[in-house]
This record gives C-alpha cells, sequence and structure tokens, in this order.
C-alpha cells in the first residue's frame, strides 16, 4: 500500500467514477483502474464489487476512506506548512534582548518583519545582558541583544557573538546653544551636569576616562541602570550624557513628531559593545536566521544614520 494507491482509492470514492478520478488526478485510467487493483491486492481485501461497468464501495473501503481520507488531509497540511516555512511565512521566533532595545527598537522591527507574515509567532522576553547570554546558552531562544560592557565573561562555548561597535553620542537639547556644533569634545561638557549609567558599566568608565584624559572634570549628576531613563534629565536641561545611537534611536520613536533632543558625535570616543547573540549548538530555522539578519541591518543602518561612518565589526569568538 503506497501514497499513489491511497490517493487514486480516495478519488474513486470522491467521484464514484474511475474516468473522473483519472481526470482529476492528470492520470490515465487504465494507471486509476492499476492503482485500485494493486491496493485489492496489497490488502488482500475486495474494495468495490464491479456492477454494470461500475464501482461499488464495500463496507471494508468506507473504513479505508476514512482512515486514508486523515492521513492524506494530514499529509497535505504537512506540505503547506513546510512551504510556508521555506518560504519564512509560518514558524516562531524566541528573542531576549536588554531592555532599551526591547521597549521600542525591537518592537519596531518586528512589526515591520511580521506585517506580511500572519502565522509568525513572536516571543520577546526582557532581561539584563548578562541574563541575555545565559538565556542563549540554554539553546532555547534564537536571537540575543545585549550590551557586551555588562558581562563580566563573553567567551562562551555555548554562543555566538557578532559584537558590533558604536562611538557614543552626546544628547542635548536642540535648543542648546551647543546644538550647532559639528561635534562636541570633553572641554564643550567640562564641569556640566551629567547623566551617565552606573560606575560597573564600561561605558561609564569610559567616559570618566574620556574626561580624564582631557584634564577636565566630570561632574555626575544622575545615574541609571540603562540609557532610556536619561533622556528626561536631558529634554529638562538638567544635564548632558552620552548615549549609543540604539539608545537614540529608541528616543526618536518614543517622541515621534516631538524630539526635544539632539545627538552629536562626541569627541575623544567613547566606544561601545554590543552584540548580536545566537545559540552555539542549536541551528537556527530559515525564519530566525531571516529576523537575525534584519536585525542585523538595523542596527548597521542606524550607526550610519546617526555617525554617518560605517559601523565596524569584530570577532568575538
Amino acid at each position: 500500500m503506497n501514497l499513489k494507491q491511497l490517493r487514486a482509492f480516495r478519488e474513486v470514492m470522491l467521484t464514484g467514477s474511475i474516468s473522473e478520478a483519472a481526470r482529476n488526478l492528470y492520470r490515465t485510467q487504465p494507471a486509476i483502474s492499476s492503482s485500485i487493483s494493486n491496493l485489492e491486492q496489497d490488502l488482500r481485501c475486495e474494495l468495490f464489487s464491479r456492477r454494470g461497468g461500475r464501482l461499488h464501495p464495500v463496507p471494508e473501503a468506507h473504513y479505508l476512506f476514512e482512515e486514508s481520507s486523515a492521513l492524506l488531509n494530514r499529509l497535505n497540511s504537512i506540505e503547506r506548512n513546510m512551504r510556508s516555512l521555506r518560504d519564512l511565512e509560518q514558524g516562531e521566533i524566541r528573542i531576549v534582548s536588554m531592555p532599551g532595545p526591547s521597549a521600542f527598537l525591537l518592537p519596531e522591527l518586528i512589526s515591520r518583519f511580521t506585517e506580511s507574515r500572519s502565522d509568525v509567532l513572536v516571543t520577546l522576553t526582557t532581561r539584563t545582558s548578562p541574563q541575555v547570554q545565559q538565556l542563549l546558552s540554554t539553546q532555547q531562544y534564537d536571537v540575543g541583544l545585549a550590551d557586551m560592557g555588562t558581562m563580566q565573561d563573553a567567551d562562551s562555548a555555548l554562543v555566538h557573538h557578532e559584537a558590533l561597535r558604536f562611538e557614543c553620542l552626546c544628547a542635548m537639547r536642540a535648543d542648546d546653544p551647543m546644538a550647532s556644533l559639528p561635534q562636541i569634545t570633553a572641554h564643550d561638557l567640562d564641569s556640566k551636569p551629567m547623566a551617565a549609567l552606573l560606575p560597573a558599566n564600561e561605558t561609564y568608565q569610559n567616559t570618566v576616562a574620556a574626561f580624564q584624559d582631557a584634564d577636565c572634570t566630570f561632574n555626575l549628576r544622575y545615574q541609571m541602570q540603562y540609557f532610556i531613563p536619561l533622556f528626561k534629565f536631558v529634554e529638562a536641561g538638567q544635564a548632558y550624557s552620552l548615549v549609543d545611537p540604539l539608545s537614540a534611536h529608541s528616543y526618536r520613536i518614543l517622541r515621534g513628531n516631538d524630539v526635544q533632543l539632539t545627538f552629536t558625535p562626541f569627541r575623544p570616543v567613547v566606544p561601545l559593545m554590543t552584540s548580536i547573540i545566537t545559540p552555539a549548538h542549536r541551528s537556527l530555522s530559515r525564519l530566525a536566521k531571516a529576523f537575525a539578519q534584519a536585525l542585523r541591518e538595523e542596527i548597521r543602518r542606524i550607526g550610519i544614520d546617526f555617525t554617518q561612518a560605517e559601523l565596524s565589526t569584530v570577532s568575538a569568538d
């Protein structure tokens, strides 16, 4: 018993005619008749009685019709689903990200990615950067986005890192007297109130080092765990802040047409390393690979938009 025989049998049961079954299946009548005969021989059971030149199903045929229809319908469903998976129209993506991008950047990207893919399920989880790596290490998530500067040990045989290097920007009010400058230096911000990340963060340490190297005073007024909350103090004119382009982009999404801040390159350079993380011991689906590529391109585009320079990719394996 094979699928070709079952398809011929089902079509004969549905149409009641060898000739019509042959037309529907684009086969010849002798081929359909042979399939039915071979099926009966394989099963050692008569499925039709031949009377008046027509086939009349026996009770056993009705049982086989029910069972074979369920099987063939299931196979058809599998074929459709596999085509959808191949064409990136169906599937699931599990994403875990540090808080900043998960609030604005990633939802916007996910919305665009799934706009024409109504059967795609996306799960987005928010965790700290070290937790992002830990969850990817379980091989249960597809894509992670994390700040490498907050991970004590980014080396792992369980995940792959694609590290992207950014140069921090100076966030200030759009009506600030310095907003028209092509770049902001540590001397421009000497002794001015600053909003920054917590001291354990590498970006904070690099910022302080940049002021020290320029023999300038770093006047810390506000400290937060993430960049996004710092914008409130900058909008109020209470502080300046050095932020990464992803956070600046998130701010623009948040504010829409009511953008109150401007973002200007800062010198000396204060670097920030962000990593796209994928599991090392589980192959990504075509859908997850496509999303990872979309995320990669979006991050590069944002970096170029804010710095007008190519964003460099470095190996972190």
